[in-house]
C-alpha cells in the first residue's frame, strides 16, 4: 500500500520560523489546514504546535478540528453554502463572506444557537475569485452592521489562487485604506486586515508590506516551504515535510513501444512514439498508485534517473532504463510533491498516512 509521511520535526521548524517572522512584524496569522483534508493523525501534529487560529474550507474538517481541540478559534475560508449554515455557525467561530443574504442567514442561525458569529468580509482587488466589488463595499458594510448576532472582525482579500494575480504594495494599501474608511464612517473597530497569504510573505522581506496589514492566512508555505511569489523555496524552510512512497508490484523488461492498433487511453489521450525506440526495451516498474490518488504531473521522483512512462486509474508505470540501481519487486520509490500533488495524495483514502520524527 502506498503511503505518505509527515515529518513532524521539519513541520515544527517551519512553524517556528514563520511564527517568529510574523511576531517580529506585528502580524497575527492563522494556519490554513485544508491540505491535511481532516486527517486526524496529521491534524494532531499540527495542533501540537500551539497554533491560535486554524482555517479550513470543509465543514467536516472543522468538526474534526473542534473534536481534537474545542477551544481553538476556527475560520471557514470560503463563502458559506446555504445548506451548511447551521454547521458553520456551530463549528466555525469566524467565516469569510461576500453575500448579504448568506450573512442574514448566518445571523438568524446564530440567534437560534445563542451565539455571536464573527465574519471577515472579502473585497475584490483583481483576482476575481471571492470578494465584494469595491463600489459596493460601503453599502454592503452598512447593511451587515445592522444584523444581530453578527460581528464584523475583519476585511480581507485573495490573491494568486485563481488567475495568479500577485499581491503588491499598492493593492494592499488599498485594502488598508478601505478598513480605515469603514472604521471612520461607521465608528466600528475592524481588528483584522487579512491581506496576507503564503504568496504575500516575500513582501515582508522586501519591506513592501503596508503597516496596516495585520493578518495572514498561511498553509502552503508552512507545509511545503514554498515561496509562492517566486515559485521557489523560502530560505530557512523545509520543502520536504511530506514524502510519498509507492511499492513496486511488477518489474519486467518490456518493449518501449506498444504493439497493436492505437486508440486513446483511460484519460482520452493518444500517444505517439519515436521510431528510434522501435525494438528497444527497458525495465518498467508498476507501482501501487494511480490517477485515482494523484496525477503524475504533480510528482517528482527523488531518484532523478527514473522517468514516468504513463498512468492508469490504479497503477503508475515508471521507466527504469537498464535498472542500474537494481530495483526489485517490493522496493519503495520515493516522490516529492507540489501543492496539488500533496493535497490529492492526502485526500486519497487509499494512501496510508504516517508521521515520522526525522
Amino acid at each position: 500500500m502506498a503511503y505518505i509521511t509527515l515529518n513532524s520535526q521539519k513541520l515544527k521548524e517551519n512553524y517556528l520560523y514563520l511564527d517568529e517572522l510574523f511576531q517580529n512584524n506585528n502580524i497575527n496569522w492563522a494556519v490554513v489546514s485544508k491540505m491535511l483534508c481532516g486527517n486526524k493523525t496529521f491534524l494532531n501534529e499540527l495542533l501540537k504546535l500551539g497554533i491560535k487560529q486554524v482555517c479550513d474550507s470543509r465543514v467536516s474538517n472543522l468538526v474534526m478540528i473542534k473534536s481534537l481541540q474545542e477551544d481553538i478559534e476556527t475560520i471557514y475560508i470560503k463563502p458559506p453554502p446555504r445548506r451548511a449554515i447551521k454547521q458553520i455557525v456551530k463549528y466555525a467561530d469566524i467565516s469569510i463572506n461576500t453575500e448579504g443574504e448568506t450573512i442574514r442567514l448566518l445571523s438568524e442561525e446564530a440567534r437560534k444557537q445563542n451565539k455571536t458569529h464573527k465574519i471577515i468580509i472579502m473585497i475584490e482587488l483583481g483576482e476575481l475569485r471571492e470578494g465584494v466589488m469595491r463600489e459596493d463595499f460601503i453599502d454592503f458594510y452598512e447593511e451587515v452592521f445592522q444584523l444581530p448576532n453578527i460581528k464584523v472582525v475583519g476585511i480581507g482579500t485573495n490573491f494568486t489562487c485563481l488567475y495568479g494575480v500577485l499581491p503588491s504594495h499598492d493593492k494592499l494599501i488599498q485594502l488598508s485604506l478601505y478598513e480605515q474608511l469603514v472604521e471612520a464612517k461607521f465608528n466600528r473597530e475592524i481588528p483584522f486586515v487579512s491581506g496576507g497569504s503564503s504568496v504575500t510573505i516575500p513582501l515582508i522581506f522586501q519591506n513592501l508590506l503596508p503597516g496596516g496589514i495585520n493578518h495572514f492566512r498561511v498553509g502552503e508555505s508552512l507545509f511545503l516551504g514554498t515561496d509562492v511569489y517566486n515559485n521557489d523555496t523560502l530560505e530557512h524552510m523545509h520543502n520536504d515535510v511530506f514524502r510519498l512512497y509507492a511499492e513496486i508490484i511488477e518489474l519486467i523488461e518490456k518493449p518501449k513501444v506498444p504493439m497493436g492498433e492505437m486508440g486513446t487511453n483511460v484519460e482520452g489521450e493518444s500517444y505517439e512514439f519515436e521510431d528510434e525506440d522501435l525494438g528497444s526495451t527497458s525495465y518498467r516498474a508498476i507501482l501501487d498508485l494511480g490517477l485515482l490518488d494523484v496525477e503524475e504531473s504533480h510528482l517528482l521522483p527523488v531518484d532523478a534517473e527514473l522517468q514516468f512512462a504513463g498512468a492508469s486509474s490504479d497503477m503508475l508505470v515508471m521507466d527504469l532504463g537498464t535498472n542500474p540501481d537494481n530495483y526489485k519487486i517490493g522496493d519503495l520509490l520515493e516522490f516529492k510533491m507540489d501543492y496539488m500533488g500533496t493535497l490529492r495524495a492526502i485526500s486519497s483514502r487509499y494512501i496510508e498516512k504516517k508521521v515520522v520524527a526525522q
